[in-house]
């Protein structure tokens, strides 16, 4: 069921995202830089927000998370940030000058080292705690110096690897501090947009493998210690444009420029590219066969790189990855092995991956094999020397590397040494040859692989010496046999037999027909498994190839097929060895005929005599008397030889001095004439050189007033440039000084109109005040003028009406009753017009209050007061309304009391008048009143009530109109301090409009 690819919405941000960063401490979490200069932590569980991070003025271009997963360091263009991703809060801040600019700051993998880059190319480390300045990188050399763009580290976080808009990469040691390698790219990289190293499970955190995205939208792959280009993805139609490495290093994600998003398998990219190296033994000349006799075979050994095995230190490091990775408790002690590794436990991880990584398998190796690393004993074998039957061994194998000779001459001394009997083998040299060149910077565990290869997987190989060993090729033939008979009948029709289609596989240990890797891989189940697994990968591989094998006819075709490299999966032999050895019988299975696996002995290596010692030794004396015969003969003709050279040298030496004579004085002349010419030359070239120094005068001359020219003509530029843009800039001003200057006059014109309309209203309301005032006085005058008239008319009518001989103090007991009485009216009628006045002022001050509720009526905020205040106006009119009614009464009442006690004065006089006598002993005040001449007590009772009612409803009246006043007033007040403000307020911003 094919996969589709998912994802899942967390969040809308409904803005742009500058950075992406992941592996925070809380898994689920991640961080987002956006368009706004903000951080943004998102929770991919719960989808919600988790925390959000200013501090920012710029864009964020990068978040780099420390390894704990605690902290994080965001950069923008001006200023990078220190972020507690427990707290969210920021702890420190990098602050530079404008004109450097920050390029990338982050933390270095696996340490707590902060790396700041600089736009002028300048590198500085930092302790992340204490921000402490560890160390700064050196400048590059002039001949490569470029301005970085973009940087990568390895895991490790040893190599720094920058480039920037060029084809070189620089790579820093940070350790050592200094550029230690810069790598060209081809000329068709003009820029480099991203770096990014491939992480390896295997490779410890060194990475090998560097990731350069260019400019033309293609993402090379290149190793940065051999500089190879290995594999590229991405095209010029179809170009990156940006990529990213899963932590394991499995798959590569690019967006294209199309907008797509591709997903690339690292394992697939890399499995074309795996190309072999050239073969480790290559046939270089076809001899005559002789039948037993495989020493004439000339064969020729190229060097070839093989990785060195790691050091002591990071073997340690390594032992820790696998003990983590491979032991167990439940497992049988028989399995386990050297340095905490378990034999069942790397079967199981050999059948899963098909090989050991190539970072560990040295490793491993010595751990199978479990190398007791005889320090001791092997400086014996090599204190002894070269063995003298590999005196001569580069012209029997010429082998183009010195070292690599050197080593193998002393590995298969050390090994003659330890038994007599290699000295005599000639097929040592190559099977010893591919274990030699891999390990040919140790060579005390290169002779413990070869002796323990030797006692174990070439069991019984030398019961036969010097032929090959026909009980193994016995063993061998037998197994073909069972499992494909066709095959074995196809061999013997043609006179094949086991000496030619499995002794050269043997004897070679396969290095012949296997490229380096597959070699590798083959030995990694060889020595993971029993003995016999060697014998059974000789079977396998002859049923392997069975089809071409069958297709043979002539024997030099097998012979051929049998020493050269073939068309083979080398994967599906050891698959077929495996099933060979489950499927083979007891019988005949070469299980049951070797022993186990036996390791090398401590301190001392073992005795190795497995072999018929009595050839070995009739040969060993046979060579000796035969090397001590050429040793008498050579050492006679040496004589001879040198008597002939002696006389020989003399005449030479004669002969080479009369021509060393005449060479001499040819030399001396020839000398004479060459120092004449060179004379001669060296006046020419003094002549050249002045017409040389003349001509660069001039041109200097010439460049330095084109260089005046431009510089001039440069400044005019820019001070021409900077007048206009003074221009400009007073043009804008005084643009803008026009436009602030009208809104301004608007804005006065207004305030004008606002303060014209304020004034009318303060001049209508004081000329009702004037006309008020003047009213009143006129009306106080007039009633001035009406009593003092009314007195004069009543004091004359009094005279003409009186007698002039009355008596005095009658007349003047009268004349107070009736200012009293006087009075009384006088009083009434004052507060009769004072209710006029006032009911005239309130008509007057309603007029007012109905033009400021309509100013208010305008202002939206305060429409709910106005209508709460008409409504209260209407209830207040009401209450007038009756209030005045009431009055009306009351001053009808006091209107018929006055008449009343004008009719009663008037009908007094005439009385009094007619009765002149009755007045010379008055009456007491009972008598009047019981005779009605005097107003009676209920009377004036009713007038006092009368009176102090209106007083009171005039004062409540007057209280209410008073608050109303200061009420409308204070809003009067607010409403114009609101004006001001605003007026103001539109002069300091005359281009805002007020609300």
């Amino acid at each position: 069921m094919a996969s589709h690819p998912m994802f899942n919405l967390v969040q809308r941000t409904a803005q742009a995202c500058t950075a992406l960063a992941f592996n925070l401490h809380r898994k689920s979490e991640f961080l987002v830089a956006l368009a706004d200069y903000s951080i943004k932590c998102f929770d991919t569980v719960t989808k919600e927000l988790v925390s959000w991070m200013r501090g920012h003025e710029s864009s964020v271009f990068s978040i780099s998370v420390h390894g704990s997963g605690r902290y994080a360091i965001t950069t923008s263009s001006d200023t990078a940030q220190l972020w507690d991703l427990d707290t969210f809060q920021r702890k420190r801040k990098l602050n530079i000058l404008q004109s450097v600019g920050i390029q990338k700051v982050f933390f270095l993998p696996l340490s707590n080292t902060i790396l700041s880059c600089f736009k002028d190319n300048s590198i500085f480390a930092w302790e992340c705690d204490t921000l402490v300045c560890k160390y700064q990188l050196p400048a590059p050399p002039e001949s490569s110096n470029i301005l970085y763009k973009v940087f990568a580290v390895t895991r490790d976080g040893r190599i720094l690897a920058a480039g920037g808009k060029s084809n070189h990469i620089h790579l820093w040691c940070l350790e050592a501090k200094q550029l230690f390698r810069i790598i060209q790219m081809p000329t068709k990289v003009r820029a480099i947009r991203h770096l990014e190293f491939l992480p390896d499970s295997f490779d410890a955190g060194s990475n090998q493998v560097l990731g350069v995205l260019s400019q033309d939208g293609i993402m090379r792959f290149i190793n940065i210690q051999t500089c190879k280009l290995l594999f590229e993805i991405g095209s010029l139609d179809d170009g990156i444009s940006s990529s990213v490495i899963s932590p394991h290093g499995r798959y590569i994600a690019s967006i294209m420029e199309n907008g797509s998003l591709n997903i690339y398998s690292v394992q697939t990219l890399t499995k074309e590219i795996n190309k072999p190296p050239p073969p480790l033994v290559k046939v270089i000349e076809d001899l005559p066969k002789k039948k037993g006799n495989s020493g004439d075979l000339k064969v020729k050994v190229t060097s070839g790189r093989v990785q060195r095995p790691a050091k002591s230190r990071e073997s340690k490091i390594q032992t820790r990855i696998l003990k983590q990775d491979l032991t167990g408790s439940l497992e049988k002690k028989e399995n386990e092995l050297s340095d905490g590794l378990n034999k069942k436990r790397l079967q199981i991880l050999l059948k899963g991956y098909g090989e050991f990584p190539t970072k560990y398998r040295m490793f491993i190796w010595r751990s199978l094999l479990q190398l007791p690393e005889n320090h001791t004993a092997f400086s014996n074998l090599i204190d002894k020397g070269i063995h003298v039957a590999f005196l001569n061994l580069q012209n029997k194998y010429p082998i183009k590397s010195r070292r690599l000779l050197r080593v193998l001459q002393r590995t298969l001394s050390a090994l003659a040494h330890w038994s007599a009997i290699f000295s005599d083998t000639p097929y040592l040299p190559l099977l010893a040859f591919p274990f030699v060149k891999l390990f040919q910077n140790n060579q005390l565990i290169c002779f413990e692989v070869v002796a323990t290869l030797i006692i174990n997987w070439c069991q019984h190989w030398f019961e036969y010496f010097p032929n090959p060993p026909i009980n193994i090729l016995s063993m061998i033939e037998n197994v073909l046999a069972f499992h494909d008979k066709e095959l074995l009948q196809h061999f013997i029709n043609h006179d094949v037999t086991s000496q030619l289609y499995a002794w050269p596989l043997l004897e070679t240990v396969f290095s012949e027909v296997l490229t380096r890797e597959e070699w590798l891989k083959l030995f990694d189940n060889v020595f993971s498994n029993h003995p016999s697994f060697l014998l059974m990968t000789v079977v396998a591989y002859n049923i392997c190839s069975r089809a071409p094998l069958l297709n043979c006819k002539r024997k030099d075709d097998f012979e051929y097929f049998f020493h050269h490299r073939n068309n083979l999966d080398i994967s599906a032999v050891i698959r077929e060895v495996y099933r060979l050895l489950d499927t083979t019988p007891t019988d005949i299975h070469p299980d049951s005929m070797l022993d186990a696996f036996v390791a090398l002995t401590k301190g001392q290596y073992p005795v190795f005599n497995q072999y018929p010692k009595f050839i070995v030794d009739y040969q060993t004396q046979e060579r000796e008397r035969i090397r001590n015969d050429e040793l008498d003969y050579l050492r006679e003709r040496q004589a001879v030889e040198e008597m002939q050279a002696e006389v020989d040298q003399q005449r030479v030496e004669d002969e080479a001095w009369y021509q060393k004579q005449e060479l001499l004085r040819r030399a001396e002349e020839t000398r004479r004439e060459i120092l004449l010419q060179e004379e001669e030359k060296m006046i020419q070239q003094r002549q050249r050189l002045a017409a040389v120094r003349r001509e660069l005068k001039v041109k200097e001359m010439h460049l330095q007033d084109a260089a005046r020219r431009r510089l001039l003509q440069l400044q005019q530029d820019q001070r021409e440039m900077e007048l206009r843009r003074l221009d400009d800039e007073i043009e804008r001003k005084v643009h803008m000084r026009d436009r602030e200057i009208a809104a301004t006059a608007k804005d006065l014109e207004m305030r004008h109109l606002e303060l014209e309309s304020q004034k009318r209203l303060y001049e209508k309301q004081n000329l009702s005040r004037n006309q008020e005032a003047v009213a009143k006085e006129m009306k106080e005058n007039a009633d001035a003028y009406r009593q003092k008239v009314d007195l004069e008319e009543h004091m004359f009518h009094r005279l003409i009406g009186t007698d002039q001989t009355q008596n005095q103090k009658i007349h003047k007991l009268i004349e107070e009753n009736l200012a009293k009485a006087e009075q009384a009216c006088l009083n009434t009628d004052w507060r009769i017009q004072a209710l006029h006045k006032q009911r005239c002022s309130d008509l007057h001050r309603n007029e007012c209050y109905q033009e400021i509720a309509k100013l208010l009526r305008k202002n939206r905020k305060k429409e709910i007061e106005v209508l709460n205040a008409m409504m209260e106006g209407e209830a207040k009119k009401w209450e007038e309304a009756e209030e005045k009614d009431f009055h009306l009464k009351s001053e009808k009442k006091t209107a018929a009391l006055s008449d009343a006690s004008r009719r009663w004065f008037l009908e007094k006089e005439i009385h009094d008048a007619q009765h002149p006598c009755d007045k010379v002993v008055p009456k007491c005040r009972d008598e009047q009143v019981a005779s009605g001449c005097l107003p009676r007590a209920s009377q004036l009772n009713d007038i006092s009530e009368m009176e102090s009612l209106t007083q009171i409803s005039l004062n409540q009246r007057k209280m209410h109109w008073d608050a109303m006043e200061q009420d409308l007033m204070e809003r009067v007040r607010n409403l114009r301090q609101r004006l001001a403000t605003q007026a103001q307020n539109r002069c300091q911003t005359p281009h805002l409009l007020a609300t």
